[in-house]
């Protein structure tokens, strides 16, 4: 395989597939704030409208960073984080019972998927066609023999 697309391509495609549920949940949070909000005030969180806006913030910063591949490792690192939060708070399957259970069960589980592709790129980076140029190499790793990137 063609070093340019191993560590380029490939990782711009895992990182627009990572984000795709981010910019579903960014738009459902832009355009049904209130149902979001209910749905949050449902599990029993307060001050719900603040972390509602950090919630977007979030998820608007983190899809920027990821899809650019600019700052994307500590884009990523936040996000996973968030996630994490996320899916305890809000995808308590083990606290629900019938289609509610199964439903939330599988959020649950998506969502550790999705953290496993964040915390890729937040240890290995988001491959070598990033803004900012210097991809794998920003965490001190060298890329494999014969690999380039767009350093120069």
């Amino acid at each position: 395989m063609r070093d340019s697309v191993r560590y380029g391509a490939l990782p711009l495609v895992a990182r627009l597939l990572i984000d795709a549920e981010f910019l579903v949940a960014l738009n459902g949070k832009i355009s049904g704030w209130s149902g979001q909000a209910s749905y949050m005030a449902s599990h029993g969180m307060r001050l719900v409208g603040p972390l509602l806006g950090a919630a977007l913030a979030v998820e608007l910063a983190g899809s920027i960073c990821l899809i650019s591949g600019w700052q994307a490792r500590r884009a990523a690192a936040v996000m996973f984080v968030y996630l994490g939060i996320v899916s305890v708070t809000l995808h308590d399957f083990w606290n629900r019972t019938g289609n509610s259970a199964g439903a939330n069960q599988t959020e649950f589980f998506k969502n550790l998927g999705i953290m496993g592709g964040l915390l890729m790129v937040a240890v290995y980076g988001p491959g070598v066609w990033a803004v900012g140029g210097r991809g794998a190499r920003t965490a001190g790793t060298s890329l494999p023999s014969g690999a380039t990137t767009n350093e120069g």
